[in-house]
């Protein structure tokens, strides 16, 4: 017993460092983190999750281990669709660029205070009703087919916000306008809420309702509550760096919701299957249990990575991928160029210009029924213009 409270203080104090190293060493400052650091940072949580992993190999095994991992990459491959919601949040709300990171961080801060509660909630229903591995089961199934229709989840991102701001309007005095990264500001006189705070309970509120999908998918991987805790808090520390080293990227991965819904899928049968293993329902089979295979936790690891390898080659190597992701890099550069706030000398702002020519001459390449799909592209053919004349003068 012992034993396992020490490995829960040095998880849970291993959380906290890292929240702690990610506002002292990056969020407290407001600046836009450039590719580079976004992906060092991403590698470094990356590395730490798998230490951890291997320090789970090396004192409990390689079953404690195998769980982990499974759990692990299930919740950082979820946690990349939570990300495009983010991007949807943090464009109605027109967040600064160099203020995103503290949202990002403290929305982050606020999922995995609501996460741990439901993971304890989760476990005691467990333990309590065998069950709910049916109700687990049946809501990935649910979940997985929702997957299907992706533009959907940008809906719910906007319509968490919506509510957000339109319940903070009836009951605080509010302001349209960011004074830096300020909760809170003067307004006529008055002490105002700023859109900032909105933002962050916004991305709060919306990540919370994806652990309704990523908590019962990782219970079907494992029901050692330290693994799903441990597993599910570090790939939610990534997603601050992983935000700003996919921005640009998310567009390409065109089949990542196909590839997600067959995770989820492949999950929840996981979980009817062990429910069905277990059954103490007397609606089926009298409340005895059913003789069935069930999926060990090893071949869940591999059909996960194996679904995620798949998705993400078939997304990168397709031509409309690639034109997704040409008109993204476009419309990225000119926004820096254009972006009075944007922290760049000379010399940086012509390289961002020549990135801006190249993207530019990569849109114009592309074929016709591709150029179909960009969204307004009047008005992104006018600030390229801007730019040119901005370089120009």
């Amino acid at each position: 017993m012992s034993e396992a409270w020490v490995a829960w203080d040095l998880t849970i104090g291993l959380i906290v460092g890292l929240l702690l190293v990610d506002y002292f060493f990056h969020v407290r400052k407001a600046h836009v983190p450039t590719l580079a650091e976004a992906a060092a940072w991403s590698a470094a949580y990356i590395g730490v999750a798998i230490l951890f992993g291997v320090a789970l190999l090396v004192v409990g095994g390689g079953d404690l281990a195998t769980e982990y991992f499974a759990g692990y990459v299930t919740e950082k491959a979820l946690s990349v669709d939570n990300v495009f919601v983010f991007l949807v949040i943090m464009s109605s709300f027109k967040v600064p660029r160099q203020d995103q990171q503290k949202v990002l961080l403290v929305g982050i801060a606020l999922s995995l205070v609501a996460r741990t509660g439901f993971i304890l909630l989760g476990a005691a229903l467990i333990e309590s009703f065998a069950w709910t591995f049916y109700l687990f089961g049946a809501a990935l199934l649910v979940t997985a087919g929702h997957l299907l229709k992706p533009e959907d989840e940008a809906g719910e991102g906007k319509k968490a916000g919506n509510l957000i701001v339109r319940v903070a309007r009836r009951m605080f005095h509010t302001t349209d306008q960011y004074d830096g990264d300020r909760l809170f500001t003067m307004r006529d006189g008055k002490r105002a809420m700023t859109p900032m705070l909105l933002v962050m309970v916004a991305i709060g509120a919306t990540d919370i309702l994806f652990a309704f999908d990523s908590i019962p998918a990782i219970f079907g991987l494992t029901q050692n509550v330290f693994i799903v805790f441990s597993a599910t808090a570090l790939a939610l520390l990534g997603l601050r760096q992983l935000y700003f080293l996919i921005d640009g990227l998310l567009e390409r991965l065109l089949y990542l919701s196909y590839g997600l819904a067959a995770i989820l899928g492949f999950i929840g049968v996981k979980l009817i299957l062990h429910a069905l293993h277990e059954n103490s329902l007397w609606l089926v089979n009298g409340g005895a249990p059913v003789p069935v295979a069930e999926i060990d936790t090893g071949t869940s690891l591999i059909v996960i990575v194996v679904i995620l390898l798949v998705t993400i080659l078939i997304s990168v190597n397709s031509a409309k991928g690639k034109a997704k992701a040409a008109v993204t890099a476009l419309r990225r550069h000119v926004a820096e160029y254009l972006d009075p706030d944007f922290p760049a000398g000379p010399a940086q702002r012509e390289r961002i210009y020549a990135k801006l020519l190249d993207a530019e001459r990569r849109v114009a390449a592309l074929d016709p029924q591709y150029k179909r799909l960009i969204r307004q592209p009047h008005e992104l053919r006018d600030l390229v213009a801007l730019a040119h004349r901005r370089h120009g003068g």
